[in-house]
């Protein structure tokens, strides 16, 4: 059983978070009619946080800082359309919360996560429910919520935080008509759903399958 994350095993799980994205991006493409109907959603998403992976992917033995700078600053400098500066503002935030930990525990993941949303809330001038912040909200809440139960397991952490995340994703429809009208979910929340899923299957040491 995993219950801690060192720097190692991050920059794994962040390398195929990032790799998952970049699979799913042509389907998140076709969700995508929120703001603008304009179909970049998957590829913005991925042009931001490969522009972190780059510098991720060449690092060999990253203490945790230097990890999270990486992480932080290329999502930031790659971020585009407002998925991307979004997704950029939750690394950006979730960094802040893990960059002074050797080994990260259930308790400071479920810090990170809150001042991810945070962090991403505040950088949104009309943050709108029914988008990738509603999602990412929904994953802290239930980051949080598991913290405080005592839960020990980094694996069935995931699962359960995903399994929320993909339910408060179910529900975009309902609060941004646009989606119902189109008869989708939120494209930015569920290229947020992708990362996190690559996240755990590189905590499990699977392999992402390419397009």
């Amino acid at each position: 059983m995993v219950n801690t994350i060192d720097a190692k095993l991050l920059a794994k799980m962040f390398l195929a978070g990032a790799k998952n994205l970049e699979a799913k991006k042509e389907w998140i493409n076709e969700l995508n009619v929120f703001p603008v109907p304009d179909g970049d959603t998957g590829t913005n998403m991925t042009l931001t946080i490969m522009s972190a992976a780059k510098e991720v992917a060449v690092m060999e033995d990253p203490d945790m800082a230097t990890l999270c700078k990486a992480i932080s600053s290329g999502s930031l400098r790659g971020a585009r359309g407002n998925s991307g500066v979004i997704l950029s503002q939750l690394f950006r935030g979730f960094t802040k919360g893990i960059k002074e930990q050797d080994v990260i525990t259930i308790p400071v993941l479920a810090d990170a996560f809150e001042k991810a949303v945070e962090t991403a809330y505040k950088a949104v001038m009309k943050p709108k429910e029914g988008t990738i912040l509603t999602v990412a909200k929904g994953m802290a809440d239930k980051a949080r919520e598991l913290s405080e139960e005592g839960c020990d397991d980094m694996e069935l952490y995931f699962r359960q935080i995903i399994e929320y995340g993909d339910e408060v994703l179910a529900k975009t429809p309902d609060m941004l008509p646009v989606l119902k009208q189109a008869g989708v979910v939120d494209s930015g929340g569920q290229g947020l759903m992708q990362v996190v899923k690559g996240a755990l299957d590189g905590l499990l040491g699977k392999e992402i399958e390419g397009e």
